[in-house]
């Protein structure tokens, strides 16, 4: 099947899910504001219903609304990577194929949980699923979640499969990561989707950086790429990394959508809670937040 083309480059900004105040529906207005935000910041493409979109949360419906809105808002800026995952093929293939119908540019695909697939039956998976859609498949490889541990080697061999042409590596794992950007190019194009190796995955020439962070603050995330990626300047971007690393470390301690939807608010920018059961931050944690986003605010004002 001829696969449709997309650039993928730059930061990626993996954007949570809004809601109403009592997180009962998807807040639209809210989640138009946040894209028209991002876009004017200089984002360089959206991911909407991964982890940080608490996609396991959504209802079916909720789930191709958010992509359907996220593709309507960003009204062809910038391009629009939707997060896609079920628990079996054809549900899979089913939100795939929405995705593509709706106009997202690609897709992330994350594989059924639970009960973790071996590497032969991965493939089988990703091959059915890349077959079923003209859309590129970013693997979201998450074994934190997944149970699937991959290294190198094997994700490279995913590459092969016709479509799969990206990777967002969140296993935190940087000798793999490296590996596969040095390495690998040829094979899949990774991109680092954990947050505290940004810096890393960019100097050693990723081609995007899947970030949450960058949803939050997206001109410091995108100053920090122009700098780092584009004009080569590594002296600089260690200054402009030493408070995006605080603000993403800190983010990984906590719970991690609480974090972002809390940053949110506290920049000006909210976009509702949490769902159940994932919980508000204590008094405490709050605060941490609070202090690792004080330089953001600072130069903000």
């Amino acid at each position: 099947m001829p696969r449709k083309q997309v650039e993928l480059t730059g930061i990626l900004a993996a954007v949570p899910t809004p809601f109403t105040a009592d997180g009962s529906a998807v807040d639209e207005a809210a989640l138009a504001a946040l894209v028209d935000r991002l876009v004017a910041a200089g984002v360089h493409g959206l991911v909407p219903c991964g982890t940080t979109g608490e996609f396991t949360s959504l209802s079916p419906e909720e789930h191709r609304r958010v992509i359907e809105l996220y593709v309507s808002a960003a009204a062809g800026r910038v391009p629009v990577v939707a997060g896609v995952g079920s628990m079996t093929t054809a549900g899979a293939i089913d939100l795939v194929q929405h995705a593509e119908r709706v106009g997202a540019d690609a897709v992330m695909l994350v594989p059924p949980f639970y009960d973790p697939l071996d590497l032969a039956t991965l493939k089988v998976f990703l091959a059915e699923v890349a077959a079923a859609t003209s859309l590129s498949i970013v693997y979201y490889n998450v074994p934190g979640a997944t149970g699937i541990r991959l290294d190198a080697d094997q994700v490279a061999e995913l590459g092969a499969i016709d479509g799969v042409d990206y990777l967002k590596d969140t296993s935190g794992d940087a000798v793999a990561l490296t590996d596969l950007i040095v390495s690998r190019g040829a094979d899949i194009k990774a991109f680092n989707g954990w947050d505290t190796l940004t810096f890393a995955g960019i100097a050693l020439g990723a081609e995007a950086s899947v970030w949450g962070v960058a949803g939050i603050v997206p001109e410091q995330a995108v100053a920090l790429w122009d700098t780092l990626a584009v004009k080569g300047d590594l002296v600089a971007a260690r200054e402009q990394w030493r408070d995006l690393w605080a603000l993403s470390s800190y983010l990984e301690s906590i719970s991690y959508v609480s974090g972002v939807k809390t940053a949110l608010e506290l920049v000006g920018h909210p976009v509702g809670p949490t769902r159940a059961p994932v919980q508000p931050l204590s008094a405490e944690q709050r605060a941490g937040l609070v202090a690792v986003l004080e330089p953001f605010m600072t130069k903000e004002a």
